[in-house]
């Protein structure tokens, strides 16, 4: 029976573009990724895990970003000031990030890196600066921007090129926030690591966008870490799809300006827009010989959490979105309405869903296994954290249960579903999963200036299983190829219904 079901495929490394677009990271990553949550953090309900530090945080109801106007090119600065966000950054990856010790080294030079690259992409030849006899010494900057002593050695590098920086003829709106946000990404992305990242005021409101659920944009899943923006697939119905994208298009110009070696969440930020403005994306695709542009109405989207039905043979399915504020809510009426039927058994779809956050996948898991580990947090040093399933009453700990899972399938769904392959409750159907085997904690930085995403912990499956860069192999690999798609075919649905209906 070929029967026809629309489905997202993977976010592969994928955010959702908020565009969909909201994972940042990019230098995130976001998205697929799994965030602890804690009394008194920004985006971070009371969980079971207790984030360190939380004093540096502030309630969710005071939670602010820079809305003031930055200070140009030329002006007065307080460094001390413009630098703190910075310096709280080095000591808290010094504190948290799961891998250390840290090379004070590897940072400056990051920081370096950061801030050169800004200048080349604002065409600035610092090379051309001459350095007048009264300029301010390369140690009053230093001084002035309170760089702590045990790193002024590795540091002097830097502030050498802020100084030149500081005489040359530069526009007024590259201004000194820019700089110093620009050094603290570049520092930050040098522990190469994925996700750990710095987001800006911009970029962190993009962020929220994923796991609040709505947002003005094009509706499309992608992946920002590859090395062009890639479209990972349209949502249905949204300006993207409507438009013609397709899975593993490549955004290389939004608005005729070239996004060669431009982050990929620099490149969503420019694909965001208010509804009804229009976006034109230039699309290098395979196949096509040459690259070609597509011209976007942004809408408005709503992103949902959770899609049901009764499919033929009395088979409930369930499509998880995401892991975010709401999903349990969701996920939990959608099943008291399709379990109310009295189904021959269950597909969980978490193709695409590329996570969210920790305690949210602690609760849906806890619906289809009553008791036991769900996964172990690993610490840098060593030490585990336990997370067991919850105490409330779960929904599905006994009906037949399939789970589909593609490289889409990420973080929180990995949890969900290695979890569910652990305990024999049920059965993976699809394609290896991401393998995203970390958790990210966000830390509030002062003066408004953003937010720092920490990998603090790597998570391990309840049988012990190390995920990250691996995945999870299904139980039944079943690969969906582009005539499928054409077809609007999904065997890895038709498994699934097959396997239910013949056990």
């Amino acid at each position: 029976m070929n029967r026809k079901k629309s489905f997202p495929f993977g976010i592969g490394a994928a955010v959702l573009l908020v565009l969909c677009i909201g994972a940042i990271s990019a230098y995130i990553y976001v998205i697929y990724s799994i965030f602890n949550r804690a009394d008194n953090i920004p985006f971070i309900d009371t969980g079971p895990a207790t984030l360190p530090s939380a004093e540096e945080t502030i309630p969710t109801e005071e939670f602010t970003l820079s809305t003031s106007p930055e200070t140009p090119s030329g002006s007065d600065v307080g460094l001390e000031e413009l630098f703190s966000p910075f310096w709280e950054s080095w000591e808290l990856l010094h504190e948290y990030f799961v891998e250390q010790p840290i090379d004070n080294q590897v940072l400056a030079d990051g920081a370096i890196e950061g801030l050169t690259y800004f200048l080349e992409q604002e065409e600035v030849d610092i090379l051309e600066v001459t350095i007048p006899d009264s300029a301010v010494s390369i140690e009053a900057f230093a001084e002035e921007a309170n760089t702590p002593a045990e790193v002024l050695l590795e540091f002097f590098p830097f502030w050498e090129l802020w100084q030149k920086i500081e005489y040359a003829e530069l526009p007024e709106e590259m201004t000194y926030e820019m700089r110093m946000r620009n050094s603290l990404a570049g520092m930050a992305s040098a522990l190469d690591d994925p996700y750990t990242s710095y987001l800006d005021p911009d970029q962190y409101r993009q962020f929220e966008i994923d796991l609040q659920g709505e947002y003005e944009g094009i509706g499309a899943w992608v992946d920002p870490t590859a090395e062009y923006l890639t479209i990972i697939s349209p949502m249905e119905g949204s300006p993207a799809e409507k438009a013609g994208l397709l899975p593993g298009d490549r955004v290389i110009a939004v608005d005729g300006e070239d996004m060669t070696g431009v982050n990929g969440s620099l490149v969503i930020g420019k694909v965001l827009g208010p509804a009804g403005t229009k976006v034109v994306l230039t699309i290098d695709r395979d196949g096509v010989d040459e690259p070609f542009d597509v011209e976007i109405i942004r809408a408005h989207i709503v992103l949902p959490n959770v899609e049901s039905e009764i499919l033929e043979g009395n088979i409930a399915y369930v499509k998880l979105f995401t892991f975010g504020d709401d999903s349990h809510e969701d996920f939990r009426d959608a099943l008291i309405e399709v379990l109310d039927q009295n189904p021959v058994g269950l597909i969980l779809d978490l193709r695409g869903n590329g996570g969210g956050w920790l305690d949210v996948a602690i609760d849906i898991t806890s619906e289809f296994i009553q008791e036991g580990v769900l996964l172990y947090q690993e610490s840098a040093d060593g030490s585990r954290e336990i997370h067991e399933a919850r105490s409330f009453n779960g929904l599905a700990t006994e009906i037949p249960l399939v789970v589909l899972v593609d490289a889409g399938s990420a973080s929180a769904s990995e949890i969900l579903a290695g979890a569910v392959q652990d305990y024999d409750r049920g059965v993976l159907v699809g394609t290896t999963t991401y393998g995203k085997g970390s958790v990210q904690r966000p830390y509030q930085l002062s003066n408004g200036q953003g937010v720092l995403r920490i990998t603090t912990d790597k998570w391990l499956t309840p049988n012990e299983r190390h995920i990250q860069g691996l995945g999870l192999e299904p139980d039944y690999v079943v690969e969906i190829t582009e005539e499928d798609i054409e077809a609007d075919y999904d065997p890895q649905l038709e498994k699934a219904i097959e396997l239910l209906i013949t056990n």
